[in-house]
């Protein structure tokens, strides 16, 4: 199972320093979590260590050795990225995305062997997509196509798969068939996950570990627990908001009620009121 970690990553664009002396771990064989606000860099982040994007200073090392000095094709065969909003000719079907997975692991120009297609199938088997499979995607719903393209991922058989913000533009059922499909894919073949998400509450439920970036700076790593607190949340955020336990999971819930800003100010926003008595802001959650 292959390792990755940054040591003393630095990432700007053009001239403006995006990150600096980024020193993270994924833990292998789980979930990880990128999580921040926008503009954050998280996003920036990945890319990097998925190889898009080249580092100012410092280095991406996949199993010891610098990801951005490897070949595309060796790196391609280690890990996966499902990037934001991704495209695809018009016209072609599931299958024929799914089998683009297999291109790293072919030789000269020859077409799919057979453990080619046995892999291709396999995907389609794990994505729940054997129904759509000669579909175009053009004629799936979005959270079928984000399944194609997760399939796709798994047909490159890598020990690591990125997911940039996988639930963007989808509706609430949808966003929990894709989380639950990447849930499960770990749980059966222990595959390290590492994907930006949008929603905190997800990827408490989701993740096992979750790194909160600010400014391009690593300011919470560890479980989620560990890192959707209070304190963490006004800093990475600027929000003030009540934690509570999921009954179910037992994960941290995040309850927002207010701007950082609003309740240093003194700001008495609709629906909470002045206890002038005590002077401070009393929430009615």
């Amino acid at each position: 199972m292959a390792s990755l970690k940054t040591s003393h990553l630095d990432i700007a664009y053009e001239d403006r320093l995006i990150v600096q002396d980024l020193n993270i771990s994924i833990p292998q064989g789980k979930i990880t979590a990128l999580v921040g606000a926008n503009g954050s860099g998280k996003s920036t982040i990945l890319k990097t260590m998925a190889r898009i994007l080249q580092p100012k200073g410092g280095s991406v090392l996949l199993d010891g050795k610098s990801i951005h000095k490897q070949s595309t094709r060796e790196v391609a065969k280690q890990l996966a990225i499902l990037p934001q909003n991704p495209t695809a000719p018009e016209g072609l079907s599931v299958y024929e995305l799914i089998s683009y997975g297999r291109f790293p692991h072919q030789k000269g120009f020859g077409g799919l062997k057979e453990q080619d297609r046995k892999i291709i199938e396999w995907a389609i088997e794990a994505t729940r997509m054997n129904e759509f499979s000669d579909r175009a995607l053009e004629q799936l719903s979005g959270g079928q196509r984000q399944r194609a393209w997760i399939a796709m991922a798994l047909a490159q058989e890598t020990d690591i798969l990125f997911l940039d913000e996988p639930t963007t533009f989808l509706d609430m059922a949808h966003q929990l068939e894709v989380l639950q499909l990447l849930e499960e894919l770990n749980a059966e073949s222990q595959r390290t996950i590492v994907m930006v998400v949008h929603d905190l509450n997800h990827a408490a439920r989701y993740a096992h570990h979750m790194i909160a970036i600010k400014k391009g700076q690593a300011v919470a790593v560890g479980a989620p627990e560990e890192v959707v607190t209070s304190e963490v949340l006004r800093e990475v955020f600027g929000i003030e908001a009540d934690i509570v336990t999921d009954p179910r999971s037992g994960v941290p819930l995040c309850l927002p009620y207010e701007l950082y800003r609003a309740a240093t100010e003194g700001k008495v926003r609709p629906g909470k009121k002045d206890d002038s008595a005590n002077n401070k802001v009393v929430s009615f959650l």
